[in-house]
């Protein structure tokens, strides 16, 4: 039924679905992995299924011009689908689906680059040298974090500076901020800086690992 709906309805069909390589997932007797044995027996069927459908969005972003159309930022891979069959609590088996999620930057350089000056240490006041493309939206209120490399989201920070409150010298091509030396973390490591924009609201510029 799910490949003829595919077939008809228009909305259906950039979906995909891995190969169904499990048995049919209904209609099962409660907490049992045999099929139904009640008055209708009803015919065991793949009736719990995963589709998943990119959206395109370099067409989206090519009619505004900001990147080619055949390159589209995100791709997926369906590295497993498979079936639960030790579950018992419905008349169905749950299925699940592990993806692999790739996105490719849509601009081929950094809008700042970062580098952190000499050795860091705990015992003195640090420096952070930066530089920013020429059509950076930059903002009173973006900040540079100090992360673990093992970092997995952007309020994982140890610290950070206000990229204006702390901004110690200023030149054409480039800006220095200050950390202090009570902020950086004693037990040292491998670290990373990282350029928080307010008005992107995102991650737009890292820097290579250092220790502390």
């Amino acid at each position: 039924q799910l490949n003829m709906a595919k077939k008809n309805e228009q909305f259906l069909k950039d979906f995909k679905e891995g190969p169904l390589q499990f048995k049919p997932t209904y209609k099962f007797d409660l907490d049992s992995e045999v099929y139904d044995t009640s008055e209708k027996k009803r015919k065991p069927a793949w009736t719990d299924r995963i589709l998943w459908k990119v959206r395109n969005l370099s067409e989206d972003a090519s009619k505004e011009g900001e990147f080619p159309e055949e390159e589209n930022p995100i791709s997926i891979t369906l590295n497993n689908y498979v079936s639960h069959m030790s579950y018992g609590i419905s008349d169905h088996k749950p299925v699940t689906g592990t993806f692999k999620l790739e996105m490719k930057p849509l601009v081929s350089d950094p809008l700042v680059v970062l580098n952190a000056e000499g050795e860091w240490s705990a015992e003195r006041d640090v420096l952070i040298r930066y530089s920013a493309a020429p059509e950076f939206p930059s903002s009173a209120w973006d900040w540079i974090g100090l992360f673990q490399v093992t970092f997995r989201h952007v309020k994982d920070y140890v610290t950070y500076a206000w990229v204006e409150d702390d901004e110690i010298s200023s030149s054409q091509n480039s800006k220095q901020v200050y950390m202090s030396a009570s902020e950086i973390p004693k037990m040292g490591g491998e670290f990373l800086l990282c350029y928080y924009s307010n008005n992107l609201q995102s991650i737009v510029g890292i820097s290579e690992p250092f220790q502390v």
